[in-house]
């Protein structure tokens, strides 16, 4: 087995995936970890009896890249999460798509490439790219102070529009994470004072959480609308009026903090295992 990673370590990508490859190890499995960008002869893609997408965090700068490489490993071996699931979720249109299913989500607005955007008014919101991760290229305000950003945006890419979620400030934003058929472990990502990014290198924090029956019933209607079923998945949660609603649904490299759940690498490597 192969797990695809990107080519810069770090010790966020290391406590996901050294955790992983020693379970696959106790399980019997040769299992290695390559970049996701390497040539098929020196990582060996064809060989593998399967390619898990595991902690691939620069994909979003090189979408078209990263699928032209996910379609060619589909082509040869097993693939997980699946390729059709890797399309779906890396534009994020699909959260358009949840709403329209029912799914609970965060309002969202899609603003085509090339468009000519209406002006954002006077409420706080979000704006940031349909393609991205980690709050890259992501701001908050209101239309007089974003409005010339979102139109420079939309005049390359497609971009979202978001109303800010003000919980966050105060809530959090809760990750559950799945592994197989079980829900394995859950945290709440908190920003730093007078931010609104959650993630750990803006400078905020986590800690551990106990999901409520609605966050799980949330989450399942979210999952249930991928294209195909995966062995991994983190649903990421906010309030709005003291409901949870999906922010993102995480299916192509999600961090699943591994870390704050001991058994959680074990799950995961049955998981990937029932795959084949």
């Amino acid at each position: 087995m192969i797990v695809a990673s990107t080519r810069v370590r770090s010790e966020r990508i290391d406590a996901e995936n050294q955790p992983l490859v020693a379970a696959l190890t106790e399980r019997g499995v040769e299992a290695r970890v390559e970049p996701w960008d390497s040539p098929d002869d020196v990582a060996g893609w064809s060989a593998a009896d399967l390619v898990a997408v595991r902690t691939t965090w620069d994909y979003s700068g090189r979408r078209d890249e990263f699928l032209a490489w996910a379609r060619a490993v589909a082509a040869r071996t097993a693939l997980q999460n699946p390729l059709e699931v890797l399309e779906w979720n890396s534009h994020k249109r699909y959260l358009v798509e949840l709403s329209g299913a029912g799914v609970p989500v965060v309002p969202t607005r899609l603003v085509a490439a090339g468009s000519t955007p209406e002006p954002l008014g006077p409420s706080r919101v979000v704006v940031k790219p349909a393609v991205s991760a980690g709050g890259r290229e992501t701001f908050r305000g209101t239309g007089p102070e974003l409005d010339e950003t979102l139109a420079g945006l939309a005049a390359a890419v497609d971009v979202l529009v978001q109303p800010a979620v003000e919980s966050i400030g105060t809530e959090g934003e809760v990750s559950l994470i799945r592994l197989g058929d079980r829900w394995s472990h859950a945290v709440r990502k908190f920003p730093a004072a007078d931010g609104f990014l959650v993630h750990e290198r803006h400078g905020g924090r986590l800690e551990d959480h106990e999901p409520t029956p609605r966050e799980l019933a949330v989450a399942e209607q979210a999952l249930a609308q991928a294209p195909a079923p995966v062995h991994a998945a983190r649903v990421d949660l906010v309030r709005i009026d003291g409901e949870p609603v999906v922010m993102e649904l995480e299916l192509i490299e999600p961090e699943l903090f591994l870390r704050r759940a001991p058994a959680a690498a074990g799950l995961l490597a049955d998981a990937l295992l029932a795959t084949l």
